[in-house]
């Protein structure tokens, strides 16, 4: 990708920020599903997940899938996937579900470890409807064939513009 076809960066400010969690936290809490924890995703989702585990007042669990250190997300996630099996109702937060490669992918190892779907629930701020998995809850919906604004949220707005363009840049296919 060339200069002049760099992404678009759309900073999301904290006030949308908030509209988005709140957002959220109203369809959880207007739901009759109710969550026993909320399981932020990292790193995009460790964030919205500390703010709907205060606004839904439920204690919040996390685990790291952005680090990429084998075997670390995946034996957190058995751990979690038993705790269905008992009964315990859980709520996974993510930024955005972009690809749907991380959603897809927790969701499948907590699938091989026997968690029971009915007590699996996924939250996002904003869910690209193409993508190849999807949530329960969504503050924004967008189409990822028509937009393909790089989102930048508060937490990450402490990055250079370089380091941000970078990290689009690396990913083409949500770009266009």
């Amino acid at each position: 990708m060339t200069d002049s076809a760099a992404p678009v960066l759309n900073y999301i400010a904290y006030e949308d920020f908030l509209g988005k969690v709140r957002g959220v936290t109203r369809m959880v809490a207007d739901g009759a599903w109710k969550p026993d924890f909320i399981i932020g995703i990292g790193r995009g989702g460790l964030v919205p997940a500390v703010y709907i585990s205060h606004e839904l007042q439920v204690p919040m669990l996390s685990i790291d899938h952005s680090s990429k250190v084998p075997g670390f997300a995946d034996e957190l996630l058995g751990k979690v996937a038993a705790k269905s099996v008992a009964g315990t109702r859980l709520l996974f937060v993510d930024d955005i579900n972009d690809s749907g490669g991380t959603i897809a992918y927790v969701r499948d190892l907590l699938a091989r470890n026997g968690c029971v779907a009915e007590n699996l629930r996924f939250a996002v701020l904003i869910d690209n409807t193409r993508s190849q998995a999807r949530v329960d809850y969504a503050a924004e919906a967008i189409d990822r064939a028509e937009d393909k604004r790089w989102f930048v949220f508060p937490w990450e707005a402490v990055m250079t513009a370089e380091t941000l363009v970078g990290e689009a840049q690396a990913v083409p296919e949500r770009l266009g």
